[in-house]
């Protein structure tokens, strides 16, 4: 096979992987959004990387070694767990008080959050269409919202937030050597979620009805998946190619929201999430020529 046809299947496959992987996040994100209206975010969070550990922990054993699970930088992992957590605790909050579509469609907002931390932080540059790029999406969020004196979604605010927390988590990662592979970054996202979401458990805890049980496993497998395919997706393919494909994300949470709790978005909606996408999709492709 030669380079070029070696590179368009890795391009291919790359796609599969992110639509894949996005897929699997909104089915992880249904489900916490059931489970939502009987324990509280901290509670979910907690049992998902309960589950989840010794899966990631014998998937990187068995791809990276010990070796794997050493590292230098454990205080910017540890971090990163806490963010992880509050992020996470945002948006499942938002799932009970928001619809899925909507929820989705503000968290999608990271990427421009992102842009915007790694300028004031890191020194990076941005274009004037970047920027224009970014105050589209944040209007975006607002015709989503249409927020108006006597009618103000303050629930809108936690995907925001989540939004938010992960562009920080997302940037400190650059703290992280990139001597240490990806296997290592998965395990301790994983292990700071378990510590983090833990601390506070006894304060939020809930007794387990156990037909909930399937849940909480479904949560775990689909979230942990769903983050390794994506991360493979990046790998195997340029970003500034399966970015965009990030978005697939808010057609997947209309059709479920639809589908099980018969939210059906008004116009509006659309107009806003077209918005964000095209505003993420500019930054993503943008970000991808100046590299």
């Amino acid at each position: 096979m030669s380079t070029a046809a070696a590179s368009q299947s890795n391009i291919r496959a790359g796609i599969g992987c992110i639509l894949a992987g996005i897929f699997c996040l909104t089915i992880s994100d249904g489900l916490a959004k059931w489970l939502g209206a009987f324990y509280a975010p901290i509670q979910i969070l907690f049992l998902r990387a309960l589950i989840a550990l010794p899966l990631v922990t014998a998937l990187v054993l068995f791809l990276g070694g010990h070796r794997a699970l050493r590292t230098r930088h454990i205080g910017v992992h540890l971090l990163r767990g806490a963010l992880n957590v509050a992020a996470a605790s945002f948006f499942y909050l938002g799932l009970t008080r928001l619809p899925l579509a909507e929820n989705t469609a503000i968290a999608f907002c990271a990427p421009l959050f992102v842009t915007a931390i790694s300028v004031a932080f890191l020194g990076e540059k941005v274009s004037k269409g970047g920027w224009l790029a970014i105050l589209a999406g944040f209007v975006g969020v607002i015709v989503i919202v249409r927020p108006s004196p006597g009618n103000i979604q303050w629930a809108a605010l936690l995907p925001l937030a989540t939004a938010f927390g992960y562009a920080i988590m997302m940037v400190s990662a650059k703290r992280i050597s990139a001597r240490e592979s990806m296997f290592t970054t998965m395990f301790y996202i994983v292990f700071g979620q378990l510590v983090f979401a833990g601390l506070p458990l006894a304060f939020f805890w809930t007794p387990i009805d156990w037909a909930h049980l399937p849940g909480f496993i479904g949560i775990a497998i689909c979230s942990t998946a769903g983050l390794g395919l994506i991360t493979q997706a990046f790998r195997m393919a340029p970003a500034s190619v399966v970015a965009p494909f990030d978005y697939f994300g808010l057609i997947s949470a209309t059709l479920l929201g639809w589908f099980f709790w018969n939210e059906v978005p008004e116009v509006w909606f659309y107009v806003g999430a077209l918005t964000i996408a095209a505003s993420g999709i500019y930054v993503a492709l943008s970000n991808g020529r100046r590299k």
